[in-house]
């Protein structure tokens, strides 16, 4: 291991610090939130930027969390994981061979470096997610396929996909509702009259023992008595002058909850509370969006002072700085006053802190069982309070290869449970398309469909044929089937900080070949996915380590490996192997996790070259903290 910055050019100023460090191989991976089009970083002077911002994962651009993180793995297998905890803007530019190296240029703080080293890239992953805080453990329920669309014009649309869903035998847990069920898009509240009748229908949902989720947009509108309820107890963000900032959202004039102000989450568990118990609005679990913190406006509604904090002489390579500078483009003033400090040095820790304090309120709101938050901005250590999707993709092809890299980045960063919207959010999907995402997001582990409004069609399993139907079914069963298996991976991340889903790197750390595969997957150390991602294909280029693999459909095992194979795989077809020396426990599935857990258990052997296997299996009630 080498970690040496003797390399010239080391600055420290308020406002600007850089420095280089030397690193032992090319081989790296990590930093985020992008979307990268390579697990294995390219290093030929590429710059990436990390600042949390509203952006579609797209472009090569800073994107809804930060995470200056990076892994670091040696020809001789071993690792290790360098955090720059500092939650400032920055850049990282990447420098080749035969000199590899980090330069990072950060707009502020400290430099506050932790090294984690291992004699594999599973162990040095480990001990660094032990460090920032274990992955929260997800309710079993939160592992079954969910379904959503922001678009639900009104209730009886939320109803009709419920139906057809139920119907066609679609297996799906959670339905979940996004701000077009608010009244005026204000948090804690639904529009009684497009939305009449939805605790009744929540009641129904939990009848057939599935589950209701909600958007939260954690903003808060004048006019509603939560809004006035803040400003009296004083949780707002402070402008510079020191009255409440002001932007504009989803609800049109908008003020910011302090997530880092304590006094805040009395208050945010008052409303929850209040939606819950007295508007009958039985939620299971909270989904908080635009947490970057979004702003419609740049700034404030009234603008941002001329100031260094916004509008500093080195802005990194930030999205919204390229033209005027605008380091508070779609978000907030920089000098705008928080509880941890000013928002120019707490930015990217908005969606962090309000992943704690939604934690704790659903602590208090159902003591008995454990919290489930989903978010999408994020940082070091969010993780343990919260899960995470992967934000505004689009329904093309090359985001499924995309949602494999960015779901392997996040299971390093320590979020056990993520996953990417199955059949994209952002325009129509197409017929093949949907159903190979379909057969990829099986085997994510969070497997949600969810789309975006307008004249987009639905893209729901049972919107589509019957044919559609047929092909998609047997692959979300073959999920619910391996829930004890996905369960358990669970339960080892939370206890010990594994990774649910990782690329084979980490298994075969020491194979050169496996250090660039990005298009293939593993669940755990025993379960390889090798999906179709581009269209009008019938075979996959797919590569098998040193090991014995076994087809999950057939039990017929891949000779002579390392080895590639083209493996046939028609569009009704999708690709899982078992790996020798391991046992798979199962359960008959059913059409929810509840109906899964009450039928019969068994166990898939898969003998190794010595002919010995083992496995494990973590088992409970699902739900309790205990």
């Amino acid at each position: 291991f080498r970690f040496s910055t003797d390399v010239p050019g080391l600055t420290f100023t308020d406002q600007f610090l850089q420095i280089t460090t030397r690193l032992p191989s090319s081989n790296l991976y990590g930093f985020g939130e992008h979307n990268h089009r390579r697990f294995q970083h390219d290093m030929n002077w590429k710059t990436w930027s990390m600042f949390a911002r509203d952006a579609a994962p797209i472009d090569a651009i800073n994107l809804y969390g930060s995470q200056p993180v990076y892994m670091n793995l040696e020809d001789d297998g071993t690792a290790s994981m360098v955090l720059l905890k500092n939650s400032n803007g920055m850049d990282v530019t990447l420098q080749p061979d035969p000199n590899p190296a980090v330069t990072y240029r950060v707009i502020g703080g400290v430099l506050d470096f932790y090294i984690f080293v291992g004699d594999s890239p599973n162990e040095v992953v480990a001990s660094y997610i032990q460090a920032i805080g274990k992955p929260m453990m997800p309710p079993y329920w939160a592992l079954g396929y969910h379904l959503c669309r922001w678009g639900y014009t009104e209730l009886d649309d939320m109803k009709m996909v419920m139906k057809r869903n139920r119907e066609a035998g679609i297996p799906y847990d959670g339905q979940w509702a996004d701000i077009d069920y608010m009244d005026q898009y204000q948090d804690f509240t639904y529009d009684k009259n497009k939305w009449f009748g939805l605790p009744e229908v929540i009641n129904e949902i939990h009848d057939m023992h599935q589950k209701t989720l909600i958007d939260n947009d954690k903003k808060s509108a004048p006019g509603f008595n939560m809004f006035d309820d803040g400003v009296q107890q004083g949780v707002f963000i402070k402008n510079s002058s020191g009255d409440v900032l002001i932007g504009k959202v989803w609800p049109g004039i908008t003020a910011y909850p302090d997530f880092t102000n304590p006094k805040t989450e009395d208050w945010w568990f008052k409303w929850m509370n209040f939606f819950h118990d007295n508007q009958s609005i039985q939620f299971d679990a909270l989904w908080i969006d635009m947490d970057e913190p979004s702003n419609f406006v740049d700034g404030s509604l009234t603008g941002c002072e001329n100031n260094s904090l916004n509008y500093p002489l080195f802005k990194a390579n930030i999205l919204g700085t390229e033209n005027d500078g605008k380091l508070f483009a779609k978000t907030l003033c920089m000098d705008s006053q928080q509880h941890w400090g000013r928002h120019y040095d707490v930015h990217s820790l908005y969606g962090h802190s309000e992943a704690i304090q939604t934690y704790n309120a659903l602590l208090r709101q159902f003591p008995e069982k454990r919290p489930w938050t989903m978010t999408r901005s994020n940082f070091v250590g969010t993780g343990k309070y919260a899960s995470k999707w992967m934000g505004d993709n689009q329904s093309i092809w090359p985001h499924l290869h995309w949602s494999i890299i960015s779901i392997m980045e996040f299971s390093m960063f320590g979020f056990a449970l993520n996953g990417a919207d199955i059949c994209g959010f952002w325009f129509e999907a197409e017929y093949e398309m949907c159903i190979r995402w379909h057969q990829l997001g099986a085997f994510y582990p969070f497997a949600r469909n969810h789309n975006g409004r307008g004249d987009d069609p639905h893209q729901d399993p049972a919107a589509w044929d019957q044919r559609f139907i047929d092909i998609v079914k047997p692959a979300l069963m073959t999920r619910y089937r391996l829930l004890p298996y996905l369960y358990t991976l669970m339960f080892k991340a939370h206890q010990y900080g594994d990774m649910v889903m990782k690329a084979l790197l980490f298994e075969f750390p020491r194979d050169t070949i496996a250090r660039s595969i990005d298009h293939q997957f593993l669940l755990g150390p025993a379960l390889l996915i090798s999906p179709v991602l581009e269209p009008n294909q019938t075979h996959v280029h797919a590569y098998f380590p040193r090991a014995r693999w076994y087809d999950y459909h057939t039990g017929e095992e891949i000779p002579e490996t390392p080895t590639y194979r083209q493996l046939y795989t028609p569009l009704d077809k999708y690709n899982l192997h078992i790996r020798g020396g391991h046992v798979i426990p199962w359960h008959e599935p059913g059409n929810t996790t509840y109906e899964s857990r009450k039928n019969y258990f068994g166990i898939s052997i898969a003998l190794d070259e010595n002919h010995l296997a083992n496995g494990e299996l973590f088992w409970d009630d699902g739900e309790s903290l205990g």
